[in-house]
């Protein structure tokens, strides 16, 4: 399972690098996180706890997991190995970019799937991906598009 969500911020790269890479505040301006919490946390890494509501009109699915996070600075990238909760082993890649003045973000998930006998492939491509994934990334660069242009 792959997705890629995409969107492009007038500002400064250093903003919204930093607004991107400052999970813990998330909750304040992105108001379908739950809860983000460091674990853990050695320079420009940690284990990061992190809940979200996807909404279903109004009903709203909570979700959970933990991530292993890495910030790289020089390369405006965020890194994160899912290690608990439905999705353990899925990889994302926050990449910022200059291009003409404004910052590309783009988010990458990439994902076997649960490890559910015959399933898991199709639920990771058909359900989690789309539904969930999708859904709560594109809500989350929204919000961070949002934050960095009112700086």
């Amino acid at each position: 399972m792959k997705t890629v969500d995409r969107t492009s911020v007038r500002g400064t790269i250093t903003r919204a690098f930093e607004i991107a890479s400052e999970v813990e505040r998330w909750p304040e301006f992105l108001p379908h996180y739950r809860w983000v919490r460091m674990l853990t946390k050695s320079g420009d890494s940690g284990l990061v706890e992190m809940a979200a509501w996807r909404p279903f009109g109004v009903l709203k699915y909570p979700t959970w997991w933990v991530s292993e996070m890495t910030v790289v600075p020089h390369e405006f990238k965020v890194l994160y190995k899912h290690v608990e909760g439905i999705t353990t082993g899925m990889d994302v890649e926050w990449r910022l970019t200059e291009v003409d003045g404004t910052v590309d973000i783009t988010i990458s998930h990439e994902w076997a799937g649960p490890k559910w006998p015959l399933i898991g492939k199709l639920a990771a491509e058909l359900v989690i991906g789309p539904v969930f994934v999708h859904a709560i990334a594109g809500r989350t660069l929204a919000g961070v598009k949002t934050q960095a242009e009112q700086a």
